[in-house]
């Protein structure tokens, strides 16, 4: 049963993600850049990343639901503070700061970094692992983009 202390426990785990689209940057950018044959059009990006930032929301918030905040492994928040941290720069680096080297650093941290999540999650909930699987995938397909984008734009 969702009680209404849980849901706000969700929506603290939810909307930190979100966050770098309050930016108020350029994300016309993007059209101007050559892009590789296999990237898709804009509207994957809103789609994918909100089903991400959803199911990532849920993983952390199983997390916390069983364990309590003070009770989680210092790795684990760690290992999520630095995967946040890569994954909201990306927005600042490539579209505020338009440098699409700095960007392919942002992604490849944010798949690294994701793996570990990964890991340090399943050590604490296998169960919850399974909401980072669409994180892992969409981290390593904006990692081999991101790597495509700067070369062929260098």
């Amino acid at each position: 049963m969702i009680t209404i202390k849980n849901f706000f426990i969700f929506l603290i785990c939810l909307i930190p993600w979100f966050l770098t689209s309050l930016l108020p940057v350029d994300y016309n950018f993007y059209d101007t850049i050559d892009l590789p044959f296999f990237a898709p059009p804009n509207i994957f990006y809103a789609i994918a990343w909100t089903i991400t930032y959803i199911c990532i929301a849920i993983s952390i918030y199983k997390i916390v639901i069983n364990y309590k905040w003070n009770n989680i492994p210092k790795e684990y928040k760690r290992t999520l503070l630095v995967n946040y941290l890569f994954n909201q720069s990306f927005t600042i680096v490539f579209f505020l700061l338009k440098n699409l080297f700095l960007g392919f650093v942002s992604c490849l941290g944010t798949f690294i970094s994701t793996l570990y999540l990964y890991e340090e999650t399943n050590e604490l909930d296998k169960k919850s692992t399974k909401y980072l699987n669409p994180y892992v995938l969409l981290s390593l397909f904006a990692t081999i983009l991101s790597l495509t984008i700067y070369i062929i734009n260098s």
